[in-house]
């Protein structure tokens, strides 16, 4: 009896594990996706995601976003236009991330993956927090980015821009 009571909780066990569901989040408003560097600051607006998580399983997730830089608001509008003109956004319409990793840190959670902007891809880490309220959250996370790395060499641009993100979700 031992001998198969033994490998029937084993192939249960892995059989559960195997059913881990992740949450399909969809996107809130009112979000916030900001940036800030010395005497630039601002927002985006244009957000759509797809976000699959669980708390508990991040290893798990796959997050995906993208923003429209051409809603780009500083609140001055000579300085919107001089940065759609860096970013030329017509010839790139689309600000994207794409998650290769994602894991619990210290502090929360961090999202590993590459971020696409005016042409260029480069590796990003995106570190993250999750208020889990039952059928609705909030992400709170940032992460910094060189504006040359991408190209971005406008007359004006900052060397470093801090990019926060608060983006309340619901399933």
């Amino acid at each position: 009896m031992k001998k198969i009571v033994c490998p029937l909780l084993i192939i249960l066990a892995f059989g559960f594990s195997a059913f881990i569901v992740l949450t399909n989040w969809k996107v809130k408003e009112p979000y916030e996706v900001k940036f800030s560097s010395g005497k630039i600051h601002g927002e985006f607006k244009g957000l759509k995601a797809s976000i699959k998580f669980d708390k508990d399983h991040p290893e798990q997730a796959a997050i995906s976003a993208s923003i429209d830089p051409s809603t780009i608001a500083t609140g001055f509008f000579l300085k919107n236009s001089h940065v759609k003109d860096a970013l030329d956004v017509e010839k790139y319409p689309v600000i994207s991330f794409s998650s290769t990793e994602v894991g619990k840190s210290s502090d929360g959670y961090y999202a590993r993956g590459k971020l696409s902007l005016k042409g260029v891809t480069r590796p990003v880490t995106i570190h993250f927090t999750f208020d889990d309220k039952g059928s609705q959250g909030i992400f709170k996370g940032t992460f910094n980015i060189a504006p040359k790395d991408f190209n971005i060499t406008h007359k004006g641009t900052p060397d470093e821009l801090t990019i926060l993100l608060t983006v309340p979700v619901s399933n």
